[in-house]
């Protein structure tokens, strides 16, 4: 744990000395109010942070504190028909914890700790494992059961597994490995700017049935695919997305709303529930993870809910699932980055183009 002192406060951005140890990326906890930040830059001791909720109040002088940790994102059972702010704090809780308007530094564990999940094995004492492998399952909700796998790191021998109600920190399977052996809980945490590690990209040779005859017809997007909507403002790009999100023919649906307004989002919570998935008779709600970052909550936080968003879908992925990320929208994530490079005083992006 490295401490340091705010040096000057600029918007969303702060500069801090003293954090020589710290690296790029560590999450931080600035003033006494431990609002969560991460460093985008250091030269020499001197850290530029992000910070991801208002910075009303704070000053030269004020401690800022490095977890040693990048920002991560938490993986396991009970994401689904949650919503989440940007940075992955659960919104419900926090309403819960400070009401309607969010307080700063308050803040919630992603996954619910006292939760029991009922969990079982398909994997046996003296199966050998890898990361990736499937352990055991968990019926998550009543259309998507959950495939606990083992954790990036861990390969090895299963030495005991275990079947019965288990909350996500408890220990579920030991396993030999090289090193000693290892514990396997369903909570796994990732990085959210580091891709979680795939075999081989598979050439897309499926087509993604939107429910958009218009889209299906004469833009058709493949599974594994990318596709972008551009448009002007009030153009029906964001309806465009609720109707993929609602009638797409994937397993799991992950909406950021990155920069979106409130009343938009709004839309999207009022709607989703009462929607029927036509493929299992059930609210679509129980195969959606809602990711929102409004465009009145801090700016910088909106670059950390795309990477959130999919490091979610890459979890997900992982298992098998199809899933469909829809991230609304660039052009809102594009004032986040030109924000914080103005404050940086830098060019946008990693290349700057001619005036």
């Amino acid at each position: 744990m490295n401490k340091g002192k705010i040096t000057k406060v600029s918007g969303p951005l702060i500069e801090a000395e003293g954090l020589s140890d710290a690296n790029i990326y560590d999450v931080v906890e600035v003033s006494k109010d431990k609002l969560i930040g991460e460093i985008i830059e250091m030269r020499g001791d001197v850290a530029s942070i992000q910070v991801y909720e208002e910075t009303t109040g704070i000053g030269p002088g004020d401690e800022v504190i490095s977890t040693g940790h990048p920002l991560s994102v938490e993986l396991g059972p009970g994401m689904l028909e949650r919503m989440y702010d940007g940075i992955q704090r659960p919104l419900e809780k926090l309403e819960n914890l400070a009401g309607e308007f969010l307080t700063r530094g308050v803040t919630s564990p992603a996954l619910d700790r006292d939760k029991l999940w009922e969990f079982k094995p398909t994997a046996s004492v003296g199966d050998k494992v890898e990361a990736g492998d499937i352990l055991g399952e968990v019926e998550e909700t009543s259309v998507i059961t959950h495939k606990i796998m083992v954790p990036v790191g861990i390969s090895g021998t299963i030495k005991e597994i275990k079947a019965g109600g288990f909350t996500v920190s408890e220990a579920i399977a030991l396993v030999e490995t090289k090193d000693g052996d290892k514990e396997v809980t369903m909570l796994q945490k990732w990085p959210v700017r580091k891709a979680r590690p795939a075999t081989r990209k598979l050439d897309p040779n499926e087509p993604l049935i939107t429910g958009q005859r218009v889209i299906d017809t004469f833009f058709p997007v493949a599974k594994g695919g990318t596709a972008a909507i551009p448009g002007p403002f009030g153009s029906g790009k964001t309806v465009v997305q609720h109707q993929i999100a609602k009638f797409a023919d994937a397993d799991i649906v992950i909406y950021v709303g990155c920069g979106e307004r409130g009343n938009e989002m709004t839309d999207v919570l009022n709607e989703f529930p009462e929607l029927i998935d036509p493929k299992t008779g059930e609210s679509i709600m129980k195969r959606t993870v809602l990711i929102a970052n409004t465009s009145n909550m801090p700016v910088a936080a909106r670059e950390a809910s795309i990477y959130t968003g999919i490091t979610l879908a890459e979890y997900f992925r992982d298992m098998g699932y199809n899933v469909a990320m829809m991230a609304d929208s660039t052009s809102r994530w594009a004032e986040a980055l030109r924000e914080m490079s103005g404050r940086l005083e830098e060019m946008p992006g990693d290349e700057g183009f001619p005036a």
